[in-house]
């Protein structure tokens, strides 16, 4: 039995045409002796009457004991519904199947949970992630596959039309762990040696442009052996792509029509262009973060100046000892309760303030601890900069820049999310608010360390006007990197690329003070390939997961991806990770030494 058409595609203008159909049983109701069978593909639902006949044994045995989720094909004849029983939810709710044979090819047991979109929704998602295959047969689940299909589809689209080659790059490649922890993977043939999973095509695709291929993208697979969350997985796909002979402005307009490209053939949605930009210090002193949500506003403050002799000497030796103090007003929610005030204190002591310092302005007073240590000038320059109005609660924090930053910026989405459950605060599912992050430090001095780290990675381009403060002051050396950011996600970053060798050693020894022979270790083919002539180029990766993420309106990645691991990192389809035999083990020169603290 050959199907004829997919299950959502009937309608009553195929009343009368013979049929044949496969798929799950998604139902099925006995109506006095007769089945209603409600049969899914998945493109959609049809409904198939079977009418069992007492002289027809091979049919009558066929429809008995089906069950639903059980895999069937039937053909028969389109009829009409009459009008009580049009279905209008239904695209095919205006026909049925009168079915003259059917061919059972499996009877399903009893699902472990509803398959289903409400109550699926319900189950406990390790249950889901157990039976993934059962999970993936809901509606909303095949939706999101299906979108995730479009939107590389219109990448794809997009980039062949400005002349990108799709190049895959290897999956096994050597060690560089100057960014994330990697994975390893022994080499049976060189006994002691590992390759390492790629966090990201990044040194590859930059051989590439010394190649000659001028537009390379690819959609990669990466890996990097992280915390897991929300928003990362320890496996995870990006777009890739790099280009040579191309500027930062070119860059953004050809990202911009990417955008542009995948929302109007996924969502139907115009997006304006170009997007906004922002600099990394505009972003952080404005918003805390380097990836602002712009949806809502709820901006930061810096009052530094006008504390730097306050009488409240907490505020004022954090200004003498080059700290800042800034300040956050979140509009009507001086009457927060003491728990959600407590959860709010907790999540600054988090990220390494002592307590958070506040003021609620409620029946015309200000009301705080601390405003008594206030002069009426330091209160006036708070009402003016705020514009405070009854019902309102300031949030103060004093540290250095980048703690004080990340504090207010944390507190800032708190109080957005406090908002939105009071419904004081709405943001439309539909909005998407684009923004490009330029202007990073090139580098950042890590105390620990002692010595200066790449801010993105060590191939990014320092801006030609700072050049020459990489021996004088490199903390102020911008590089010519750039983030995509949408609704406070970070999309994906990319750079212009360092293609001088002499200007890429200098980066590598003399500012991040990477030893010569390891230099030459991890990076000499690359330092040798500039010798031949390298193009100027630059490219960005973008987070695919993520990007179906918010396309699809979730909130976590494993919702789009088909088989995606726990936050502990396992499969709990395939139970994986697992041990492995000692024969493997022996083949690969590997000895297992495994601590108590290890299991």
């Amino acid at each position: 039995m050959k199907r004829t058409h997919h299950c959502g595609q009937l309608r009553s203008s195929d009343v009368g045409t013979e049929v044949s159909l496969a798929g799950w049983i998604d139902s099925i109701r006995d109506h006095g002796g007769i089945l209603f069978i409600d049969l899914r593909d998945r493109e959609g639902l049809t409904q198939v009457k079977a009418n069992p006949h007492s002289d027809d044994a091979v049919f009558n045995q066929a429809v008995h004991g089906l069950k639903d989720e059980s895999v069937i094909s039937i053909s028969g004849i389109v009829v009409s519904r009459d009008g009580d029983n049009v279905n209008p939810a239904l695209p095919t709710g205006e026909i049925e199947v009168d079915t003259r044979q059917v061919v059972v090819h499996n009877i399903a047991e009893t699902p472990p949970f509803p398959i289903d979109d409400i109550k699926g929704d319900r189950v406990h998602e390790d249950l889901r992630l157990k039976y993934r295959y059962l999970d993936l047969r809901r509606d909303k689940m095949r939706k999101v596959i299906k979108l995730r299909h479009e939107a590389t589809r219109s990448i794809r689209a997009y980039l062949d039309e400005e002349g990108f080659y799709d190049v895959e790059t290897p999956t096994l490649f050597k060690s560089t762990p100057e960014g994330a922890r990697e994975y390893l993977v022994p080499s049976r043939i060189q006994p002691g040696h590992f390759y390492a999973l790629p966090q990201s095509p990044q040194q590859f695709k930059q051989m590439l442009m010394v190649s000659g291929i001028e537009r390379y993208y690819q959609i990669a697979r990466c890996y990097r052996d992280e915390d897991l969350r929300a928003d990362r997985q320890m496996e995870f796909t990006q777009l890739d792509l790099e280009v040579s002979f191309v500027d930062r402005e070119e860059m953004y307009s050809l990202v911009e029509g990417l955008m542009k490209r995948i929302w109007k053939d996924t969502l139907g949605v115009e997006m304006a262009t170009p997007f906004p930009r922002i600099s990394f210090q505009e972003a952080k002193n404005r918003y805390g973060v380097d990836k602002p949500d712009t949806r809502f506003g709820i901006e930061i403050s810096d009052f530094s100046e006008t504390f730097a002799s306050s009488s409240f000497k907490v505020f004022s030796s954090t200004v003498k000892s080059g700290g800042v103090v800034k300040a956050l007003k979140a509009p009507v929610l001086a009457d927060i309760t003491q728990g959600e005030l407590k959860h709010l204190e907790e999540v600054a002591k988090s990220l390494g303030a002592k307590g958070l310092a506040f003021i609620k302005i409620e029946g015309g007073e200000w009301k705080s601890p601390i405003v008594k240590f206030f002069s009426d000038s330091e209160k006036a320059a708070l009402q003016e900069s705020l514009e405070l109005e009854e019902g309102d609660i300031v949030f103060f924090a004093a540290s250095q820049w980048e703690e004080a930053c990340s504090i207010l910026g944390r507190i800032r989405l708190e109080c957005a999310e406090l908002l939105k459950k009071r419904g004081q605060l709405e943001i439309s599912p539909d909005r998407y608010d684009f923004l490009w992050v330029v202007d990073f430090p090139l580098m950042t001095y890590e105390e620990d360390q002692g010595r200066y780290v790449a801010s993105h990675h060590p191939f990014t381009a320092p801006v030609e006007k700072d050049h020459e403060l990489l021996d004088t002051d490199p903390r102020r050396v911008r590089g010519q990197h750039y983030d995509l950011v949408l609704n406070g996600v970070e999309l994906g970053g990319g750079s212009i690329r360092i293609h001088q060798t002499e200007l890429q050693k200098k980066i590598f020894e003399d500012v991040l003070e990477i030893p010569k022979d390891v230099v030459e270790t991890r990076f000499g083919y690359m330092l040798e390939a500039f010798r031949y002539g390298a193009p100027p180029h630059g490219g960005i990766a973008f987070g695919l997961d993520r990007l179906v993420m918010i396309l699809a309106g979730v909130s976590s990645i494993r919702e789009v991806i088909a088989f995606p691991k726990t936050q502990k990192g396992q499969c709990l389809m395939t139970e994986s990770p697992s041990q492995v035999s000692e024969k493997q083990l022996r083949e690969l020169h590997i000895e297992c030494l495994i601590t108590e603290d290890d299991d």
